[in-house]
């Protein structure tokens, strides 16, 4: 099933994929089910099919495969929905009826090797500054996701979300939230069965967000019909302003 992207300025609401199938399977102990190549992608965007890893019960195993980014429910009408269903937020994912079936028995890795923020530049300028959070040494992350399969029949479709939580250490000054990314030691316990609410669900620690690098990107990501290596290569901008002390003033997820 293809459908047209969609454009939604969520958090978080862009990243960058580049590993081919063969890679994630090694990083992450997966055997590939993928239909398709997987292909390098630097602007993924809402409703775009993206790589999950999850654990195959029927085959007992960790397996790689590709999902439409936007969770669908089973009450929704129709694809649209999954534009908005795209960002899970840590603090309501156990309560939530769209997530809460999801995150108790169907949770995910989704493989990126950084994700896209935007932040005013300091000096009071108008023009938004797109950053890039990435691994300085050039490894791979894994956010915490979900998966449900939605429709019935040839018309079943994988879809997914990323779970987000509060903004840490230096990622402050960015943006109010993050994606929830997992170290490699938090891979089993996200994908197994059980585990207490409160582990799953624990931010990473300020010494594993020490290891990103925030670079500043050019304008050309905020459109996604652009996709290339250019648009992660590092630019010129103004310093980062500190993290607002009001609460007030941050962006909701």
């Amino acid at each position: 099933m293809s459908y047209p992207r969609r454009s939604v300025d969520l958090m978080c609401g862009r990243y960058a994929t580049t590993r081919s199938s063969v890679d994630l399977g090694a990083l992450f102990g997966a055997e590939d089910e993928t239909e398709m190549p997987i292909t390098a992608r630097f602007n993924v965007a809402p409703t775009d099919p993206v790589p999950i890893v999850r654990v195959s019960h029927r085959r007992e195993r960790r397996v790689l495969q590709t999902a439409r980014w936007g969770l669908l429910p089973p009450w929704a009408k129709d694809v649209r929905a999954g534009a908005r269903m795209i960002n899970a937020r840590a603090e309501t994912v156990a309560t939530s009826r769209a997530f809460a079936p999801s995150f108790a028995r169907r949770r995910c890795l989704v493989p990126a090797d950084g994700w896209f923020e935007w932040t005013a530049p300091a000096g009071g300028g108008t023009r938004k500054q797109a950053y890039y959070m990435t691994p300085a040494d050039g490894g791979e992350l894994a956010f915490a996701g979900l998966w449900t399969v939605w429709g019935e029949g040839d018309d079943k479709l994988l879809t997914c979300s990323i779970v987000t939580t509060a903004a840490r250490a230096t990622l402050t000054a960015v943006h109010d939230r993050m994606p929830l990314v997992l170290p490699p030691d938090r891979w089993d316990a996200w994908l197994g069965e059980g585990a207490d609410e409160e582990v799953l669900l624990a931010p990473p620690p300020d010494d594993y967000l020490a290891g990103l690098e925030l670079r500043p990107v050019g304008p050309a990501v905020g459109n996604v019909r652009n996709d290339g290596p250019e648009l992660i290569a590092p630019i010129q901008a103004d310093a980062l302003r500190p993290p607002p002390d009001d609460p007030a003033t941050l962006t909701l997820f």
